[in-house]
């Protein structure tokens, strides 16, 4: 893959026989790739220098589009751990092409969330939210994203219970996951809900890279926002339960 005029190195791939956990019929995974993560990247020596300081990580996922047995390809899932404050650390994502499904669940499951998002759309992952991307469209799906480098991927409830709490069939529908009792009805939420909170948060998120000041502390101290945070709280976003999205 190239971007910024040069290739990228090559890139971690999630193939199917790694999903295999967290789909909705585990006989239908295969050997073959599913998506390709690109991690740690940066433009110059100067901005991977800048991002080092900063204990950020500019990363890229590419989603081909595909089906598997009635679902959409997506991301294996994971929760966020907590840092030293005792505050679960927030992600910050950009679609850069193509069309995304962002499924959120609070680790309570008191709260799961569908954020549709599309080219120039950014969206960030609140503290105590574990997310899946979904690529519910026909073509590529291209997004990167910015985290903290003392992030670490918490894969393990997500395997244990096959996958998000919801299944995307790829009619548009969602499926409760059984091995999540007593969930709530999908809420509804546009990717600008915090970033209204963040207008320095925008696209394209390298653009930030060497400048914002906000960004790294949101990343590294959520601590420090809790109160523009917690907008994305039920009692703050739209609760319309849904079966479709476009």
């Amino acid at each position: 893959m190239v971007l910024w005029g040069w290739t990228l190195p090559e890139p971690d791939i999630r193939t199917g026989t790694d999903m295999r956990q967290v789909l909705r019929t585990p006989a239908c995974a295969s050997h073959e790739p599913l998506y390709f993560m690109y991690r740690d990247l940066s433009r110059s020596e100067e901005d991977r220098s800048w991002l080092k300081s900063h204990d950020i990580r500019f990363d890229l996922t590419v989603i081909p589009p595909r089906q598997i047995c009635g679902e959409f390809v997506k991301t294996k899932g994971h929760y966020h751990p907590k840092n030293s404050a005792g505050v679960g650390y927030p992600e910050i994502y950009e679609v850069i092409s193509g069309h995304a499904h962002y499924l959120l669940q609070h680790r309570d499951l008191k709260d799961v969330v569908l954020v549709p998002a599309r080219e120039g759309d950014v969206i960030i992952i609140p503290p105590g939210y574990g997310h899946v991307t979904i690529n519910p469209g026909t073509s590529r799906l291209v997004m990167c994203n910015l985290v903290s480098v003392a992030f670490r991927s918490e894969y393990e409830e997500y395997e244990q219970r096959r996958g998000a709490a919801y299944y995307e069939n790829c009619d548009g529908t969602f499926v409760k996951n059984n091995r999540y009792p007593d969930l709530p009805a999908l809420r509804n939420v546009a990717p600008a809900l915090l970033c209204e909170e963040f207008p320095k948060i925008r696209a394209p998120l390298y653009a930030m890279v060497g400048g914002a000041e906000e960004m790294p502390a949101l990343l590294n101290n959520p601590e420090r926002f809790m109160d523009r945070l917690s907008r994305f709280q039920p009692d703050w976003g739209p609760a319309d339960a849904c079966a479709h999205f476009s």
